[in-house]
């Protein structure tokens, strides 16, 4: 797509104008949401409790269809809001220099004539002749390489254009005083030019995708060009959101950027770039879970175009999610982010972690994917944490955190994966220290599994992990480090739940693994001489490593042995028991107790068995 604006409409560009349509549209914005929240609440109303007959559901089918049409009103006028706003914005600066450059060729008496070349009058002297040297024209370089560039076709049959005397010409002066000048004037009025038409040519793709046609029924396909409306808009406006959201801050910046703004400019950022803010660490837990709802909806219906196995697991584990939100829940459900890149992105809280004095975020690990499992089993355990801990202090929250590609069988022997959510983890948990609103919060960073390495890799780091005040370690394969102490919150806060029956607990050390494989078990028990190393590290539950070691049930014997599956013991720590009365051979409650009174603060409860 080529731009046809020209100079002469960049300089006269109003962009109130351009600002009042913006306002116009979230006002549009604006309406549609009150609407739907009128309509929505005669669906849950008397209507709803009422909805026998088959008048009453009739009704409450056309409310929903309703609804559903005043958000994707809400959503798209939110859109074109972001996208107006952020053409006004970015054509700023391009019509700023082309005025500044048309204000010094009129102070300097040169003309401007229709395609933006810089008339020059005559000056100087011929040396040869005695005779005033003629003025002329030249045309602006805009620093396009081809025909975009009037400044490398100097052709005019006057010879008022003159080859090899513009940009970049080999040693040449033009003998005319006043032509350098003029040169300057009109490269910067090509400059403007160009900037402003590529910004032209970027905003109006973005805006031609955002036409809806008429009678447009809203349905899951609507909601997955939904999703490709909300890329494009942030892809034309990517320099208009890195110069007004705090991309490249600090998550407590961004926190006092976001309480400075206003109620509107608010709605504008949820509603136009809902994909950012919805994933910024940073922002209040409320409003990630606002936006990521939004996001949620849209992203099924992406997927649900998508046949790809790795889609469809995606496909599952959300609405898996969608599921969970809808239901009643207490604590209450907050989505704090979601997102299909990799293997997939999910981060749920169960509590409000802004607004509790206790905070846990629990990394997992080894073949954790965006799926049906991590939907259920795997959110269960951050419910269940959640539970458990609101006994020992009602201010609690839990957060299962999947903000990283958990590896593999094929790269678990690696560190990489733990590396990447390391920094990752780190910027999360640095958010939850902005946002949330307690004196003095009780933090407490969990890794289960390959997710302890993940832990222990923040941990390491110069500081720590940002607010964190304990650290729990349940099934490690090792932390890399080979003393609690390196995890820069006292070795007295490093807690470690280690099953009897857990080989994850039990792999052996590289060197170990390597000398068994060369020389059996002798050499194996040679490279390891205390018997206390890891694939990762100092095994976490041995007394070298000096964490607190708390007691948890053996669990079933590994490999079938037990008839519970592979690895049955590594994966029941968070499990509380149904029935305390008959506790089941895949429940925990003693590592589920324990695991909650460290969450709620209450360590010095817990009960604790030896190191190995």
């Amino acid at each position: 797509m080529v731009s046809t604006l020209t100079w002469q409409q960049l300089r006269d560009l109003k962009l109130s104008e351009l600002s009042d349509a913006a306002d116009g549209w979230s006002g549009v914005s604006r309406h549609a949401d009150s609407a739907r929240e009128r309509v929505d609440g005669q669906m849950s109303g008397a209507l709803a409790r009422t909805q026998e007959s088959e008048s009453a559901r009739a009704a409450v089918k056309r409310l929903r269809r309703l609804s559903d049409n005043y958000h994707y009103i809400r959503t798209e006028s939110g859109l074109i809001r972001g996208a107006v706003d952020g053409l006004a914005s970015e054509l700023a600066s391009p019509r700023r220099n082309l005025r500044e450059a048309l204000d010094d060729a009129a102070a300097l008496g040169y003309t401007v004539d229709e395609d933006g070349g810089v008339g020059y009058p005559a000056g100087g002297k011929d040396e040869l002749t005695g005779d005033e040297i003629p003025g002329g024209t030249v045309a602006g370089n805009n620093g396009l390489l081809g025909s975009g560039n009037p400044g490398l076709y100097p052709a005019d049959k006057n010879g008022l254009y003159q080859p090899g005397m513009g940009a970049g010409a080999a040693g040449l002066k033009s003998p005319n005083p006043y032509r350098v000048k003029a040169q300057e004037v009109a490269d910067r009025i090509a400059h403007a030019l160009r900037e402003a038409q590529e910004i032209d040519v970027r905003y109006s793709e973005a805006l031609r995708k955002l036409k809806a046609a008429p009678g447009l029924t809203v349905d899951a396909m609507t909601w997955a060009d939904v999703a490709a409306d909300v890329d494009s808009v942030s892809s034309a406006a990517s320099d208009y959101i890195g110069d007004h959201i705090p991309l490249d801050k600090s998550p407590a910046d961004r926190k006092e950027w976001w309480d400075h703004l206003s109620d509107a400019e608010r709605e504008e950022y949820k509603t136009a770039f809902p994909e950012i803010i919805g994933n910024l660490d940073g922002m209040p837990a409320v409003v990630r879970d606002e936006v990521n709802r939004e996001n949620l909806q849209m992203l099924i219906a992406k997927l649900e175009g998508q046949h790809d196995e790795i889609s469809r697991d995606q496909l599952a584990g959300m609405k898996g999610i969608e599921h969970k939100l809808s239901l009643p829940s207490n604590p209450p459900v907050f989505l704090l982010g979601i997102g299909d890149e990799g293997n997939g992105r999910a981060i749920v809280s169960y509590g409000n972690p802004d607004a509790a004095k206790n905070v846990s975020a629990y990394v997992p690990g080894l073949g954790t994917t965006l799926n049906s499992e991590f939907a259920g089993s795997t959110l269960d355990r951050g419910l269940n944490t959640a539970k458990g801990a609101i006994v020992y202090s009602r201010s609690s929250a839990a957060i299962v955190w999947l903000g990283y590609d958990a590896p593999g069988l094929v790269e678990v022997g690696s560190t990489t994966s733990a590396e990447r959510g390391a920094r990752a983890y780190s910027g999360f948990m640095d958010g939850l220290k902005a946002t949330n609103d307690q004196r003095d919060p009780h933090v407490t960073a969990i890794g289960h599994s390959y997710g302890s390495l993940a832990v222990g890799t923040a941990a390491r780091q110069h500081g720590g992990i940002p607010g964190v005040d304990d650290i729990i370690l349940l099934g490690s394969p090792g932390a890399g480090a080979e003393r609690a102490s390196e995890l820069n919150v006292g070795r007295e806060h490093v807690f470690v739940g280690s099953a009897g029956n857990d080989p994850v607990t039990r792999l052996p050390s590289k060197p170990q693994a390597a000398a068994v494989l060369l020389g059996g078990p002798v050499l194996g028990t040679l490279a390891d001489p205390g018997g206390d190393d890891l694939w990762f590290g100092k095994d976490p539950a041995s007394k070298a490593f000096g964490a607190t070691r708390f007691r948890v049930s053996d669990g079933p014997l590994p490999f079938g042995l037990s008839g519970e599956g592979m690895t049955p013991a590594h994966s029941d720590y968070f499990t509380p028991a149904v029935d305390p009365t008959h506790v089941g051979p895949r429940e925990d409650p003693e590592s589920a107790r324990n695991i909650a009174k460290i969450v709620a603060g209450r360590s010095d409860k817990i009960t604790t068995e030896a190191p190995r």
